[in-house]
């Protein structure tokens, strides 16, 4: 697995675009729901996820305890990895970095935060790349 991360609009898409042409996007910005990636796993050799952020604040109401929601998005992402070992096929992670900038006053939203952050490092040791994209350069993090 690789990883992309980085702020809004600081050109991930772009650079994954550049580097998977042919890469199948699972993406919860139009709408896909995490638990359905299998389908669209089915027919490629390499998956592209995104939008983890919406993923994790569609789940914040249902589970109240961080640790739980932390270990759920964990077994998804060894769900991916094992799907990666067993398939041939390779996945890329695109995840928002929310941890520079201003700290939201909302408890909720500082939650959101907080685990989108433990989401990136659990992601971060899974995979084998990890390229921090800002103003649409690319460095990689990791071997």
């Amino acid at each position: 697995m690789q990883l992309f991360i980085g702020g809004t609009c600081a050109g991930k898409r772009s650079i994954v675009r550049q580097r998977f042409d042919t890469a199948v996007w699972h993406s919860a910005y139009i709408g896909c729901a995490l638990k359905k990636w299998p389908s669209s796993a089915a027919s490629t050799r390499c998956l592209v996820m995104e939008g983890w952020e919406h993923w994790l604040a569609a789940r914040l109401a249902d589970e109240p305890d961080d640790d739980g929601l932390r270990q759920a998005m964990a077994i998804e992402l060894d769900a991916l990895h094992a799907w990666e070992a067993r398939s041939g096929g390779e996945v890329v992670l695109v995840m928002l970095e929310m941890g520079r900038g201003i700290v939201p006053l909302s408890a909720e939203k500082r939650r959101l935060r907080d685990l989108n952050g433990w989401l990136a490092q659990d992601a971060a040791a899974r995979c084998e790349r990890v390229w921090y994209v800002w103003n649409g350069l690319l460095k990689q993090l990791s071997y």
